[in-house]
């Protein structure tokens, strides 16, 4: 079966560029381009690709408000093409709450030839064509084991997402209050070069602390730590927070699976889990583990979900305490945080 493709760039030799590097992908075609965003919404209605990748930089249009209208009229997954990370960084994110997959640069061809960039679109075409056909890539929760720690813990919230994510992210940590008594781990789904931007972007929306988790990091109350990409953020038997390679085929990096089994694993308290808007499968069977294991966990519903695949997976395969809409989820994480700190005092 063909992977439909279309290209909406304010560039026309980008045009040109994006088309040759597409061209030889098996089973792949781009079905149209256009240079003006005033033109995408007509083009998907005549043909809807299974993959638009959308230039920010489009100069008719503004390019995250594209991206809203086409989710709303025609929805396909989005790749967001960007050349000005930081400068764009907010409408990177709020195009990622609209619905847009992910983001990447442009690639660019140098005057000795290279081409830079191929590579990283190439390998996020084949992931999203992964997802669109609902491969499911995850493996088994490893079984729990418990540890005991003389220090006392804060209680944990983890949460996974990904298309859709970053809004959603944004309104839960607006809701929480600025003395939060939890210490927070974010999982989304964004290409590395991006992710010191969706920190910052977040801490800018909340009166949580939202940092990038480096390595060695411990959960801190009140403190929100957001995955980088490339390698599986996890939680090792120390107690704090590392980055890893493995495993290796799970579709993304880093994983939300991989997130919740680790701390099925090693974290030595049942705290509680939220599982956010997102495309493909990633997170639902980690949060069914939690679920079974005594942890509190939230699926965010399907009429406020961008994508409803993750949340969907995780309801299949019953690991869901409740089902929310998302203006409702910050007030459950609240109450739930809240009445684990009462019965433990």
């Amino acid at each position: 079966m063909t992977l439909k493709i279309a290209i909406a760039h304010h560039d026309e030799n980008a045009l040109e560029i994006l088309r040759q590097i597409i061209a030889p992908i098996a089973g792949c075609s781009v079905i149209w381009a256009t240079d003006r965003g005033s033109d995408v919404i007509r083009q998907c209605r005549r043909g809807l690709p299974d993959i638009l990748l959308v230039d920010l930089a489009l100069t008719d249009v503004n390019g995250a408000r594209l991206i809203c209208d086409v989710m709303k009229e025609t929805p396909c997954a989005i790749l967001l093409l960007s050349n000005a990370k930081e400068r764009q960084a907010g409408k990177v994110f709020e195009a990622m709450g609209c619905g847009a997959l992910d983001v990447i640069s442009t690639p660019v061809l140098h005057s000795n030839g290279f081409l830079e960039g191929t590579d990283t679109l190439l390998k996020k075409i084949d992931t999203m064509a992964r997802l669109l056909g609902n491969t499911s890539r995850t493996a088994k929760p490893a079984a729990p084991v418990r540890q005991t720690k003389n220090e006392p813990l804060p209680p944990l919230v983890a949460i996974g997402s990904s298309t859709g994510g970053p809004r959603a992210l944004a309104t839960i940590l607006a809701g929480l209050p600025r003395e939060f008594p939890a210490a927070i781990i974010i999982c989304q789904h964004v290409d590395l070069q991006f992710a010191y931007g969706l920190a910052s972007w977040l801490n800018s929306q909340t009166q949580i602390a939202v940092t990038i988790a480096r390595e060695g990091m411990r959960p801190r109350p009140g403190v929100a730590l957001v995955a980088q990409t490339n390698d599986h953020l996890v939680l090792g038997p120390d107690g704090a927070l590392h980055y890893t390679q493995h495993p290796r085929n799970y579709p993304y990096r880093p994983s939300v699976n991989a997130l919740f089994e680790s701390l099925l694993q090693y974290w030595p308290q049942n705290d509680a889990a939220v599982l956010l808007t997102g495309m493909g499968r990633d997170g639902g069977e980690g949060l069914a583990a939690l679920f079974k294991a005594g942890w509190h966990t939230i699926v965010q519903d399907e009429k406020t979900s961008v994508v409803y695949g993750m949340p969907a997976a995780a309801v299949e395969l019953g690991g869901a305490s409740e089902i929310l809409p998302l203006d409702k989820i910050a007030g459950a994480i609240a109450k739930n945080i809240a009445n684990r700190k009462g019965s433990s005092s």
